[in-house]
């Protein structure tokens, strides 16, 4: 081996830029970052073949001064920082002082700037030397212009691993739409050889910030989701943004963006709790589509532990995620079918942490319905239960009952001998008729089709009812009421089970062993590395118990709690609620249809069958008149 010496500044920089500068789209993100943290409220971007040949990125922000251009394409040259307590609280999206020196060492860049305290803009050059760059004067308004021409010319490997133009664009155009839903306060505009791609004026109302993340994800999104704002006094975290109804699901997690302190990050700890809330309300293998902002005390999350930015390390990691869950689940389990259909409620759910409100209309009505959180309703969202409770029985009919009984304890236990094992006997008949003056959301049944569906008339025009799957809802959602208003009942193993863990994993199990006992199982550590499975739940015990502890491990490792069992037993009651439910081609009178109806609209989640299919649809008049050519 040759002796130790000290990179070139040119090498040391095209080092660097492997890890900054993957493709155009990074030499975007970093430059459009250092306008954004520069105070621009307009950002120009032009681009020619996919950003290969030239990336023009124009502002109004700041400017450099001109004794700092050169500085400002060195290494580890930056005005963001100044010490070590800065890096513990970053408040900007740049701070390294890497991207300039980075870029400039691969591609041929100028840079152009003028502050309002200048009389003059001045440029600077460079193209790919030893970052000896050139300055002379320049005609520029205030702000500055970052140009950067034939990205990795002096790298011919690099330049070997690019895409084709098109696929180097649509990366590129993907930045640009990060960055222009994190910032609604900047005009945004993106032309691609000469062609005005994205035109995104500055969105300061509601209505506004709506129409910008229509035109970026799509108006399709924007009809299907819910508005949410909810701040937490006691931690002093806020979330707020937009999150798609469960039908509205993708096949792939494409439509998900989520910002800490208006950076966009992907972090694990986001992803499961906000695939937790909605995991009783998808479809197997579908994703939710979400636009959401987290805000926080900087001091609380560490964005310096990626090259490039994207994922951070919350410090309260767990407190995150139970805000984040608690949160979404709470917003997705209070929707009832009268909420897409008027676009507004007001209903008390309260959430630990001091919540103060929280927004939950559809906003194809552009409305906010706002929620009241109060201690009084705590027990309400712990157990899960649900207001307008009616009783019902498929057995020879379909009784219901609405004087809010609830099940009493044990009935669980019979769960398989049918639905009515969770109601008390000697229902009366109760069922809402047509001479009431109001219409209730889900209408008045008046036929059953093929056995399959229930047609009804509402306010607005027809619904139709896929009978099995609301039933199958709120079967299962009883259920799990039912369930957790028990204690868990354990089951000694008749041969107790020896775990081989690690010694990381055995003492995550001392530490949570109130919590393994809460859940039904009784743990004792037998050696260094040595776990013995002593009791199990009743529900699980004729289940994988050493796999389920091993996840139940590492969940608690990793998040802190973990909801896998919940998640098994859940599993469990819906294929009970599916086995219980009204089935196909079962004739149901007009009284039972209505009750059925009745259960929907005081039901969590009733828009969903357990699987996450929908189990209704509404055709409004104007649909129906649309369909015949009426008025027209």
């Amino acid at each position: 081996m040759s002796r130790i010496h000290l990179l070139s500044p040119r090498l040391a920089n095209q080092i660097a830029a492997g890890e900054v500068v993957e493709r155009p789209a990074s030499v975007i993100k970093e430059i459009l970052e250092n306008s954004l943290d520069a105070g621009a409220s307009k950002v120009d971007v032009e681009i020619e073949q996919g950003g290969v040949k030239l990336m023009r990125i124009r502002d109004n922000g700041a400017g450099i001064d001109k004794e700092d251009l050169p500085l400002a394409l060195s290494r580890h040259a930056t005005s963001k920082i100044q010490v070590l307590e800065d890096l513990e609280a970053v408040g900007s999206l740049g701070f390294r002082g890497e991207a300039l020196a980075s870029i400039s060492s691969v591609s041929r860049l100028s840079l152009t700037s003028r502050q309002a305290s200048q009389e003059n803009a001045w440029q600077v050059q460079t193209e790919g030397r030893d970052m000896e760059a050139t300055i002379e004067p320049a005609a520029h308004p205030e702000g500055t212009t970052v140009e950067v021409k034939d990205l990795f010319f002096n790298t011919p490997a690099r330049r070997k691993f690019l895409k084709t133009e098109k696929t180097e664009f649509r990366h590129l155009d993907e930045v640009v739409k990060r960055l222009a839903l994190s910032r609604f306060d900047v005009a945004f505009q993106l032309r691609h050889n000469g062609k005005v791609i994205h035109q995104l004026r500055q969105a300061d109302s509601q209505l506004e910030q709506e129409r910008r993340v229509a035109s970026i994800c799509g108006s399709a999104f924007i009809d299907n989701a819910l508005n949410v704002d909810v701040v937490a006094e006691a931690s002093g975290l806020r979330l707020w943004g937009w999150v798609g109804l469960p039908t509205f699901s993708r096949s792939q997690a494409d439509l998900q963006y989520f910002f800490v302190n208006g950076r966009m990050i992907k972090d694990k700890v986001v992803t499961h709790a906000v695939r937790q809330a909605y995991a009783d309300v998808l479809y197997h293998g579908r994703f939710p589509a979400y636009v959401l902002y987290l805000e926080l005390d900087p001091a609380l999350v560490d964005v310096n532990v990626h090259p490039t930015k994207h994922e951070v390390r919350f410090r309260e990691s767990r407190l995150v995620h139970d805000f984040l869950f608690r949160t979404l689940h709470r917003l997705i389990a209070d929707m009832r079918p009268q909420d897409q259909l008027t676009g507004e409620r007001s209903v008390d759910a309260g959430l630990d942490g001091g919540l103060q409100s929280i927004t939950a209309a559809p906003e194809q009505r552009h409305e906010q319905g706002r929620m009241a959180f109060s201690q009084r309703s705590q027990a309400s969202v712990a157990g899960g239960s649900v207001g307008g409770d009616s009783s019902s029985r498929m057995g020879a009919g379909y009784v219901p009952n609405y004087a809010n009984s609830q099940p009493s304890r044990g009935q669980i236990n019979d769960q398989l001998s049918g639905y009515g094992a969770l109601h008390p006997e000697g229902s009366q008949t109760d069922v809402v008729t047509e001479g009431e003056e109001q219409c209730p959301p889900m209408g008045y049944a008046i036929a059953q089709l093929h056995g399959v569906y229930i047609l009804a008339e509402s306010a607005q025009g027809l619904i139709v009812v896929d009978m099995h799957a609301a039933h199958e809802r709120i079967v299962y959602e009883r259920m799990k009421r039912s369930y957790e208003e028990d204690v868990v009942r354990s089951q000694p193993l008749l041969v107790p089970l020896s775990l081989a863990v690690s010694d990381r994993e055995a003492d995550c199990s001392e530490e949570h062993a109130e919590t393994f006992k809460r859940l039904g199982f009784e743990l004792a550590r037998m050696g260094e590395e040595t776990l013995v499975v002593r009791q199990v739940p009743v529900s699980l015990a004729k289940g994988n118990v050493e796999q389920l502890i091993r996840d139940v491990l590492s969940d608690m490792l990793v998040y802190g709690e973990s909801k896998r069992i919940e998640q098994h037993i859940n599993e469990l009651l819906g294929t009970m609620a599916c086995h219980g439910a009204v089935r196909a081609n079962r004739q149901l009178t007009i009284p039972e249809m209505n009750a059925l109806l009745r259960d929907m609209e005081s039901t969590e989640r009733s828009g969903q069958c357990n699987h996450g299919r929908p189990t209704w649809s509404q055709m409004t008049m104007s649909d129906l008149d649309k369909l015949f050519m009426r008025g027209q």
